[in-house]
Parts: C-alpha cells; structure tokens; sequence
C-alpha cells in the first residue's frame, strides 16, 4: 500500500507541484458553478450587492441599529461593518461545511485515478477566496461611495486572510478525511457553523458582552480574524500584534495536524469508499 508524505515540506510541495491543477479546477468550479442560468458568473457580484443593500435597509432603516455603544449617526455604519465580518465568517463556512464531503463527492478520483487528493480543499478555498475577493471590492465601492476613499490599512488585510486561509485548510483537511469514515460529520459541522455565527461577534462588537465574557469570546477561533479584519477595513486601525502572532502560529499548527492527519488516513479511503 502507498505511503503518502504527511511533512510540512510535503504540504507545501504539493501545492507548488499542482498549481495548475489547482487553478484550472478552480476555474471549473466557480464557472461550474453558475453553469446554465441567464447571468451566469455575473450571479457571484450581484449576490453581494444584493446582500449589501438589504444590510443596509434592515439594519439602519428599519431597526436604526448602531455599533456598539459609541456607534456613529450614520445610517450605513451597521450595514458596512456587518458585512466585513460576514465576509471572513462565508469564507470559513463555504470551505468548512463542504469539506466533509469533498471526498464523498469525487469517488472516481479515489478509485480509478492516481490523483492528488490533499489538492480537493486548495480547490475550494480557491473558489471561496475568488467570491471573497467579488464581495470585498463591493465592499470597497460601497465604502468609497459614502465615506470616501478607504484607509491604507486595508492593504494590510492579506496579513490577517493568511493565517485564516491556513486554519481553514487545516480543518477541511482533516473534516474531509473523517467525513469518510463517519458519514454524520457533514451534519454535526453543519449544526456547528450555524451556532458559530451567532457565537461569533458579527453581528455584535465584542465589547458589548459584560466584561466578564469577552476574553472567553477570544477563544473562538472566527473571533479575532473578524476583529481585526473589521478594524482594518473600517476604522482603519492596526491590528494588535501579538494577537495576530498567536493566531498565525496556531493556524499553522492547525494546518500542519490537519494536513498530516489527511496523509495519514487516505490510504484507507478506496477500501471504505
């Protein structure tokens, strides 16, 4: 039976050694995607326009909500800064709710051909970060429409996707593999994302919990690429160091179990598959 490397080198050699594959599935997948409707790829910016205009309808016309305590007059604010944090929350949910069955649904790659399987979750975080990157230049338009030019700290903002991209990694990678072996994986994950959105300071700021709660809100792991990705976007503010460097070492670690536990076990893949 094949040995397959679970090294870091490894991790890294597959992605350098299958980047075209990766991109041209990629491409098959977000064209694939809105294959057969009447405006095709246009879909992935009109959702997020769309999504941006009702934001900004329910929370400042009909529910005049502020952020936070100190929360401007301006009627968008709500609507903008909400919409930073969903952004990062639809791009861990659209990679970790697939990834238990990125293996399930590609049995002709397990079976019958010699195929990088550990490449299924780059294909799609690739697809995830392309809808990312339509929503952020939404997002941009928007801000640049009402507020004026944005900061220069959002050039900073792939500091923060970074550590995000590899977590996020980590888990499809492992997800994916146990999603062959306990079939109810997809479910529980499923229950996890929808409890997590609310658990998440998305559609809150952490401050506003009591004092008490807020450093338990830090160990949710969606919490500080929220915080600080919304600061940068927003308030144009730096984002605390020392978090971020704590999160990107444990994102790390994160990617390198993953990954390691995905070479580990897909040996047995063909046999329950």
């Amino acid at each position: 039976m094949q040995n397959f490397s679970a090294s870091p080198r490894e991790m890294v050699a597959s992605l350098w050694r299958n980047k075209g594959l990766i991109r041209n599935l990629i491409h098959r997948e977000v064209v694939g995607r809105y294959k057969g409707s009447m405006l095709g790829i246009f879909w992935s910016l009109a959702t997020p326009i769309f999504m941006l205009a009702v934001y900004t309808f329910v929370f400042s016309v009909v529910f005049k909500a502020r952020w936070g305590a100190g929360g401007s007059d301006s009627k968008t604010e709500f609507a903008l800064v909400l919409f930073a944090g969903l952004m990062i929350f639809n791009l861990f949910s659209e990679c970790v709710g697939s990834a238990p069955g990125l293996v399930l649904a590609n049995v002709n790659y397990v079976k019958k051909v010699v195929f990088p399987l550990e490449v299924l979750p780059w294909v799609r975080m690739g697809s995830a970060l392309f809808h990312f990157a339509v929503s952020l230049g939404v997002w941009l338009v928007a801000y640049l429409a009402l507020f004026g030019i944005p900061h220069w700290q959002v050039l900073l903002l792939p500091f923060v996707l970074i550590p995000l991209v590899l977590f996020v990694m980590g888990l499809s990678w492992a997800l994916s593999s146990l999603g062959v072996y306990l079939r109810d994986v997809g479910q529980i994950i499923g229950l996890v994302i929808t409890v997590l959105m609310f658990l998440t300071p998305i559609f809150y700021p952490a401050s506003s919990l009591p004092p008490a709660y807020q450093p338990l809100m830090f160990f949710n792991p969606l919490t500080p690429p929220i915080e600080m990705a919304r600061d940068l976007l927003y308030w144009g503010q730096l984002p605390n160091m020392t978090l971020l460097a704590l999160y990107a070492a444990g994102s790390l670690a994160c990617a390198l179990l993953g990954f390691a536990w995905f070479q580990k076990t897909r040996k047995g893949f063909a046999d329950v598959l």
